[in-house]
């Protein structure tokens, strides 16, 4: 069973105890894009799914990343068809991390193939950049001033 250790705690997939976050993207080809998310952030594939239509599981840092085909309405969501966004500047969410050194991420990221809309720029008081994955969707990489504290 994949963990990760993170501040004293360990997260495992399937959960233990609690509960464990992981974000689902909806991918035109599972392997492409768990290989597109181990290459440029270094993420573990830990599954790339079967024919049955189980999904890839790729761990990232803290977190996973479950990526599947779309797909018509099935019976524990029979009103809901997943797809591809049609149109890859219409999104309506996206993936967010945060860096210790954003400069350094975007030289070692955009060397690993990834390709970003633009260079980091400052922005309400931090430094992000956006990156578009193989089927469309952005993910913000962002770094915070150091005296911005959340929680």
């Amino acid at each position: 069973m994949p963990e990760v250790r993170v501040e004293d705690h360990i997260y495992t997939m399937p959960p233990q105890h609690g509960f464990t976050v992981a974000h689902f993207l909806t991918v035109a080809d599972i392997e492409r894009s768990a290989r597109f998310y181990e290459m440029v952030f270094g993420g573990r594939i830990l599954s790339l799914g079967d024919s049955s239509g189980a999904p890839g599981y790729i761990r990232i840092a803290n977190t996973w990343l479950i990526v599947n085909i779309g797909g018509g309405p099935t019976p524990d969501k029979p009103s809901v068809t997943l797809g591809v966004p049609p149109n890859p500047d219409s999104l309506s969410s996206f993936m967010n991390i945060r860096v210790a050194d954003i400069h350094d991420c975007y030289r070692r990221w955009q060397g690993r193939g990834a390709e970003f809309i633009t260079e980091p720029m400052e922005k309400y008081g931090e430094t992000r950049c956006y990156i578009r994955d193989p089927d469309g969707y952005i993910i913000e990489v962002g770094q915070s001033k150091p005296h911005v504290v959340y929680g």
